[in-house]
């Protein structure tokens, strides 16, 4: 098995995804905000993925040990640099996370939910009591949750699987649809940050951190048939949490009224 089989299993969920309805329900700003406020908790927790994956594959304590395979931890720090120390529109340096909180402020989207979210988070201490405390959509708690299952599980292939086939490997298809939405349906609006985003994630997602995260596991997987099946279930699994999140964000849009998040 390699990248390659695992993209051919996975293809219906990446189809029923990529071919989702919500992306035809964008159709105003207030539409849009609804949109922001419900992606940006996985915007956030994909950070997350990204420095277990660190941690499992890199020397991040001391005093430092040459931990691992070079190969992935350069793949691996290469992806963290551009993530959590980008340049944004304003030519300063920021994580992709910042970066997308600023796009939700310009353009009107509420912000303090994601804000209070992770000061919970800080206080608790606890990911899981903090996701099963809040007011979210269920749909984006159980999408919060499995993360943090596969992390805490600990397996460097299965977190490789869900960042890799779960997220990277799908933002560039999915942004460049809503982009093209975006420019079409709020031209007075002030959207330039957002698409700086969508813009940015596009260019690094497909030219560079997409290929960078297949050879992450080839590289992680090997000969061994066990580690492959393991990343075909988690892919599959966090495909049908990324629509389950679809999901909720659209319920979120069509019942604005009922919208926990």
């Amino acid at each position: 098995m390699n990248t390659a089989t695992i993209n051919s299993s996975i293809r219906p969920q990446k189809e029923l995804l990529l071919q989702h309805s919500l992306y035809g329900k964008v159709k105003s700003v207030e539409d849009l905000r609804h949109f922001l406020e419900g992606h940006v908790y996985a915007v956030w927790d994909f950070m997350s993925l990204l420095k277990a994956l660190q941690s499992k594959l890199t020397c991040t304590s001391t005093p430092w040990l040459p931990v691992g395979n070079p190969e992935i931890r350069y793949l691996i720090n290469e992806i963290v640099l551009a993530e959590e120390t980008d340049i944004n529109n304003e030519g300063k340096r920021q994580s992709h996370y910042e970066m997308y909180v600023d796009a939700m402020k310009a353009c009107g989207a509420d912000v303090t939910a994601i804000q209070a979210f992770l000061e919970d988070v800080e206080s608790t201490q606890n990911i899981f009591v903090s996701i099963r405390t809040s007011n979210l959509h269920e749909d984006i708690k159980a999408f919060m949750d499995f993360t943090f299952q596969v992390i805490e599980q600990g397996k460097p292939h299965e977190i490789a699987a869900a960042f890799t086939f779960g997220r990277e490997d799908l933002i560039p298809s999915m942004f460049t649809e809503i982009l093209r939405n975006f420019q079409e349906n709020f031209p007075e609006t002030d959207l330039s940050k957002l698409i700086y985003y969508f813009e940015r994630h596009i260019e690094l997602d497909a030219d560079e951190h997409g290929p960078m995260a297949m050879q992450m596991i080839e590289e992680l997987c090997g000969q061994d048939a066990q580690k492959w099946k393991e990343v075909e279930e988690i892919s599959v699994l966090a495909l049908e949490k990324r629509i389950g999140l679809w999901n909720a964000i659209e319920e979120n849009i069509l019942q604005p009224d009922m919208a926990s998040i």
